[in-house]
């Protein structure tokens, strides 16, 4: 029963109150209140105390768990770190690796980019005809030997009412240039003025050729001098059948300056089986001839630089009129350009082209001047 029904109880059994017995009854009712708050004190004291002590051990072990908790966050964090550098070290590894496959890579395509180089300038060398050749020349340092040197051939377009003179001395073309305008006197109180100017030529100054074996021409060297339409029916002929390990001949084409024949065949694979061969015996003039085969080269330019030139020995004539006849008026202006009384000389070559005409010069070696013009 609680405090408050035991004062109930005293309360309704308590004398009156200005009575001895009322307040001797009211000191032991109040004794026992105060008995009481002294035992709920105890009890809360010791409530707290055990509160504290399981406070204090909660704090205890929240340190203990913060401390362990710490400890762990730093074991993961080193150990973290180290699975970290055990990646970067992996990843470097592997970059090295792929580096050195690559490095690898490019060394293998290098090597088969000079092997087949090497194959190709292989099948180059066996590809040239045969030519015997004599050593007769003195021996030189490399930096003194020639490059392979060609001369150029290059067809210049005349317009109508021109001409082009070609002198055999450099001193009498400087002549006629520096007077620039000259009279000629065609005869009858006739006379024309014409015009002299330099004649200047776009002339390869460096040429790069990049030579490859064609699969399906074959060239054809050691050849007998015949009929040259002859000669080509019987090696297509020949070199059409595929006993002779040949096939369907495409186009048979004479080269006469080097007296060699070129055959395109329409299949691919049979240009290569000949050359692997290579000397073959084909009846020419009643008998077997040993004729050579060789892979033809297609020559593709990689590198091409130009530059202009000017003819020391050749001039151009300009504003000819048609006047009269094509060769009186041609012989006419060369006899004026011939007398060294008109500042002229020796002519070498000359090419009118009258008005309403096309020609077309033909320089064939620059280098020299040597001005072969052609009339088209």
């Amino acid at each position: 029963m609680s405090s408050e029904e035991d004062f109930s109880l005293v309360d309704i059994q308590k004398p009156p109150e200005n009575t001895l017995e009322g307040v001797k009854a009211s000191i032991s009712n109040y004794k026992k209140k105060y008995e009481q708050l002294v035992q709920e004190q105890k009890e809360l004291a010791a409530r707290r105390d055990d509160l504290r002590d399981l406070a204090e051990q909660f704090r205890q072990r929240t340190k203990k768990l913060t401390l362990g908790l710490r400890e762990d966050e730093l074991a993961y964090e080193d150990q973290l770190e180290k699975e970290k550098a055990t990646v970067n070290q992996l990843m470097q590894e592997e970059a090295e690796l792929m580096e050195e496959i690559r490095k690898a890579e490019a060394a293998l395509e290098e090597e088969d980019a000079r092997n087949k180089l090497l194959k190709e300038q292989a099948d180059v060398f066996t590809a040239v005809p045969e030519r015997a050749v004599v050593f007769s020349g003195a021996t030189a340092k490399v930096d003194a030997t020639q490059k392979f040197d060609m001369d150029a051939r290059i067809v210049y377009p005349m317009e109508g009412g021109t001409a082009l003179i070609t002198f055999e001395e450099e001193e009498v073309a400087k002549k006629i240039l520096s007077m620039r305008e000259h009279k000629v006197d065609l005869g009858a109180e006739c006379n024309i003025t014409v015009k002299a100017r330099p004649v200047k030529l776009m002339v390869p100054s460096l040429v790069e050729i990049d030579s490859k074996v064609c699969p399906q021409r074959i060239l054809i060297s050691n050849l007998p001098r015949m009929d040259a339409e002859i000669l080509t029916n019987k090696l297509e002929i020949h070199f059409s059948k595929r006993k002779h390990g040949g096939g369907e001949v495409e186009e048979c084409e004479m080269m006469p300056d080097s007296w060699t024949v070129v055959i395109t065949f329409v299949e691919k694979d049979v240009a290569k089986g000949l050359t692997d061969t290579e000397y073959h015996e084909v009846k020419l003039q009643d008998k077997m001839h040993r004729v050579r085969v060789t892979p033809f080269l297609n020559g593709n330019i990689t590198n091409l630089k130009t530059e202009m030139k000017v003819c020391p020995r050749t001039v151009m004539l300009t504003g000819i009129p048609d006047v009269m006849e094509h060769e009186t008026l041609q012989d006419l202006l060369e006899i004026h350009f011939q007398k060294t009384s008109n500042s002229g000389g020796e002519i070498e070559a000359f090419l009118y082209n009258p008005l309403g005409q096309d020609a077309s010069a033909l320089f064939d070696t620059v280098s020299q001047n040597v001005g072969e013009e052609e009339e088209e």
